[in-house]
């Protein structure tokens, strides 16, 4: 049992940036990965990046080389940062975490980028 609150959403213009923060309830050194998914109407949700307890990350072909995923775990809180936004980013971005527990969801946060 892990509550996932999302943050940083917003408008942008194509090209600009945005940093989604992910801020969990417990020690994200004990979750053994975390990761942003993002969905839009009529598609189902999509993996966007992820990072494993041991810092090992990946992403999706779209994002690679403009997004970013980045934690700090005395803060509890998972990052990505997005650069070089394109419309076709524009999706609700939801925190995921899985462990022990299970897998949890973040109630999500709108990207919004306009061209």
């Amino acid at each position: 049992q892990v509550q996932l609150v999302e943050s940083g959403g917003g408008l942008v213009q194509a090209g600009g940036s945005l940093r989604l923060s992910c801020a969990a309830s417990r020690s994200i050194f004990t979750i053994n990965g975390m990761g942003w998914y993002r969905q839009t109407p009529g598609k189902q949700r999509e993996l966007v990046a992820a990072i494993t307890r041991g810092g090992t990350t990946n992403y999706a072909d779209s994002v690679k080389g403009r997004f970013t995923i980045s934690r700090d775990n005395a803060k509890n809180t998972v990052y990505l940062q997005m650069n070089s936004l394109i419309p076709e980013d524009t999706a609700v971005y939801y925190c995921n975490a899985g462990g022990e527990f299970g897998v949890s969801w973040g109630r999500g946060t709108q990207v919004i980028v306009s061209s």
